[in-house]
């Protein structure tokens, strides 16, 4: 047999469940608002040419290992030439576009060493890719 008994109301969109407290970590929640709003305010003091050489010495360093070039007793298990050859392409695409804006100085040695990355895949990969084929050369053309 089916009841019609209440038990107590529905809880609705409007009315929530009593076990759902009301959020009450004001203070903390302030403090990362400051905490955010201050990391806001140092990122807006960097300069981009900084910024832009910074992110390109990181995927310098990313793709060197992958490359297996780690300074490291275990460097060729960190070798991993797929993910190497990403690393490359973007950091290419990176320099390419960046140069102009970084301007020479800052520009010579991201391409240096890029071209440096480029050439150490080419010999660590056992099967070589054609002439512009090979990663980043889409952005510097073919690197011998």
């Amino acid at each position: 047999m089916h009841s019609e008994q209440n038990s107590g109301p529905e809880p609705t969109p409007q009315t929530p469940a009593p076990h759902t407290a009301p959020h009450t970590d004001a203070p903390a929640d302030d403090s990362l608002q400051q905490a955010v709003d201050q990391q806001a305010r140092d990122i807006a003091e960097v300069p981009a040419v900084e910024l832009i050489n910074t992110v390109a010495v990181h995927l310098m360093s990313a793709a060197a290992v992958k490359t297996g070039l780690a300074d490291d007793p275990q460097a060729a298990e960190m070798q991993d030439l797929d993910e190497a050859r990403k690393l490359i392409t973007a950091l290419a695409g990176l320099v390419t576009a960046g140069a102009p804006e970084v301007g020479g100085t800052h520009a010579a040695p991201l391409r240096d060493g890029l071209r440096s990355l480029q050439l150490a895949f080419r010999e660590a990969s056992s099967v070589p890719d054609a002439p512009g084929k090979g990663p980043g050369e889409k952005w510097t053309g073919p690197v011998n």
